[in-house]
């Protein structure tokens, strides 16, 4: 059975984000494995240093698993941090980076099973965006192509910082068949090992299909197998 899966709409490792302590338990989890890989030119270190004091907060510890370009994710020592991870969180500002570093990479392959197998996933800004597919392009709010972890949906993270013509556009330009979710920061969607969708966190997700608005119970399944 896949593990639980979280889509954090940024802000994360801060007040409010009382999920991280529930996906700890459901998996029994001692140590998170951290991809800051999204935020590999804009202070990586600054984010480890923040995730390791709120998860030791939590009474757990944390593993920087040290993937932030390609070449990074072929590293059988990164591979197997992540193979063996309980607990994997992916996260960062760029899901374009996250994608063409993470994309058809044995570290990908790694994550996915540690997922299928039972792993709890989290993924926080474009770690969110990046593990949809389409994704949302931050830059200017159209699609494009994601990891595909799941299919037919896609997330506006941080949509509290967007304007409400841009968040419209996106809207608009959504495909029919995906189910498009604006997560504000703080606030996540979590997948339940029982294939349920909750909210979470300090903000309501507004979830909308073919330009109208839809509810949690349209969001699709995972496209990894439990």
């Amino acid at each position: 059975m896949s593990g639980p899966l979280a889509l954090v709409g940024g802000d994360e490792f801060a007040p409010g984000c009382d999920f991280d302590a529930e996906l700890l338990a459901a998996v029994g989890a001692d140590e998170v494995a951290l991809l800051a890989t999204g935020s590999a030119y804009e202070n990586p270190g600054k984010v480890v240093a923040g995730a390791r004091a709120w998860f030791e907060a939590l009474g757990v510890g944390l593993r920087e698993v040290p993937v932030y370009t390609r070449p990074d994710a072929l590293v059988a020592e990164n591979v197997d941090a992540v193979a063996n991870a309980r607990f994997l969180y992916v996260t960062g500002t760029s899901p374009m980076h996250l994608r063409s570093v993470l994309k058809d990479t044995p570290v990908l392959e790694a994550l996915c099973s540690a997922w299928a197998g039972g792993a709890a996933l989290a993924g926080s800004g474009a770690g969110a965006d990046v593990l949809c597919d389409p994704m949302v392009d931050t830059r200017g709010g159209a699609f494009t192509i994601g990891l595909g972890l799941l299919p037919r949906m896609a997330v506006v993270a941080r949509s509290n910082l967007w304007s409400p013509d841009k968040v419209r556009r996106t809207v608009e330009l959504a495909p029919a068949d995906v189910v498009l979710v604006e997560l504000p920061e703080r606030t996540a969607v979590v997948l339940d090992p029982d294939g349920t969708w909750r909210a979470t966190g300090v903000a309501t997700p507004a979830v909308h299909r073919g330009g109208r608005p839809a509810t949690l119970a349209d969001l699709p399944q995972p496209a990894v197998p439990a």
